[in-house]
């Protein structure tokens, strides 16, 4: 079955936000939610515009501020946000940024069934310059989408809400299970910073190998060589692990010079420049590569276990630790003197090893649970176009 068409200037008024009031004061917790490009990510992922800052009416009145209703559809028209494809439907009355358009429905078009047709049939495409994307609100408007009639928008919306509740229960049984590693952590070891069972104090540097230092990695990495040595970089450590999607690849020769950082495959990392305390664990899919200067390689002795280090450097008394001992030169800098002095509450290895069989029992469901999820999220974007080519 083959949709009707209309353009959005059809069936809606196409619209965009005002300028953001610079003066920080003028925001408050209370009055109306104020929408930012920044603000779509976390709303599309499940957040409450009441998370969001709120302008009282007479601040919006002043920055002559355009309230738009519940129901209007808005997405990113200016900056990198606007590559980013996030679409999403006002569940209150909201302000808004004069990045974004407001696309409000009339009564030819069900607002949940014109949401989901713009996450399918996305604005981005409508970039002419990648290098300085945004969107003219004119093509905007003769922008087209399918439009079957009333009922069957509904039942398509429903299909589609119904389906995309299912993959909002996995992604948040999914960032419950990312909590419980601290959980355990607490739960077995007590708060560093108090050290209420009263393990032993050690410096990290004496927890290394004998054969080996703390240390960071390459401090001018050249050019990106399609055959070249992958190098490890801050964007990298993504969920605990070196992501290697994006890895650059430096000359063998530029590599060569920093044999100290390269990787055994058994370190753990933390990020020390710009995003700092960012940890992850090397493993054996990054034996010889290098890392960045931004990274630091931390090659623990035997005698202390990875698992349980990696979540101590992770919890909140270490992680103020290493913001306190900040520099910030062209951007925040944490040097290896710092990292290595860094304290570590101690408990005996026998109780780090029981800490790793928990965590690692949790990292099975969270395996499991991504799967699922992935499978849930293949599911949904056969329904997405089969719905709209009129087949579900």
């Amino acid at each position: 079955m083959n949709f009707a068409t209309a353009s959005l200037a059809e069936i809606a008024e196409v619209a965009a936000g005002g300028g953001a009031p610079q003066n920080a004061d003028d925001f408050t917790v209370e009055g109306t939610p104020f929408i930012r490009a920044g603000s779509l990510s976390p709303l599309v992922n499940g957040a409450s515009e009441s998370t969001l800052e709120h302008l009282t009416d007479e601040v919006a009145k002043e920055h002559g501020l355009r309230k738009f209703p519940c129901n209007t559809v808005v997405f990113a028209k200016s900056g990198m946000s606007a590559t980013k494809g996030h679409v999403y439907r006002l569940r209150n009355e909201a302000y808004v940024v004069n990045h974004l358009a407001a696309i409000i429905p009339t009564d030819r078009v069900v607002p949940e069934f014109l949401e989901h047709s713009l996450r399918v049939f996305s604005p981005v495409r409508l970039i002419q310059d990648a290098a300085y994307p945004s969107v003219r609100l004119s093509d905007v408007a003769t922008m087209k989408i399918p439009l079957p009639p009333l009922a069957e928008q509904r039942r398509i919306a429903e299909v589609l809400d119904r389906a995309e509740a299912l993959r909002a229960k996995r992604r948040a049984a999914l960032a419950h299970l990312d909590t419980l590693t601290q959980s355990l952590f607490l739960d077995l070891f007590g708060d560093p910073a108090t050290n209420p069972k009263g393990f032993p104090k050690r410096p990290l540097a004496s927890l290394v190998r004998d054969d080996d230092t703390i240390n960071y990695g390459v401090v001018q990495p050249g050019d990106d060589l399609e055959e070249g040595i992958p190098l490890v970089r801050v964007g990298d450590l993504v969920d605990g692990k070196v992501r290697h999607s994006e890895l650059k690849r430096i000359a063998p020769s530029i590599e060569a010079a920093y044999k100290r950082s390269r990787l055994r495959g058994d370190e753990i990392l933390v990020s020390c420049v710009g995003s700092i305390g960012v940890v992850a664990l090397a493993d054996d899919s990054v034996k010889g590569f290098n890392i960045a200067r931004a990274v630091a390689r931390i090659p623990l002795a035997e005698t202390t276990d990875r698992i349980f280090m990696a979540a101590y450097l992770s919890t909140d008394f270490v992680q103020r630790y290493f913001t306190n001992e900040l520099r910030t030169v062209s951007q925040p800098t944490l040097n290896i003197k710092q990292i290595s002095e860094a304290t570590v509450v101690l408990p005996p290895i026998a109780q780090q090893r029981e800490f790793t069989r928990r965590v690692t029992a949790v990292e099975q469901l969270k395996t499991a649970q991504r799967v699922s999820l992935a499978e849930l999220d293949a599911l949904f974007a056969t329904l997405q176009h089969r719905a709209f080519r009129g087949e579900l």
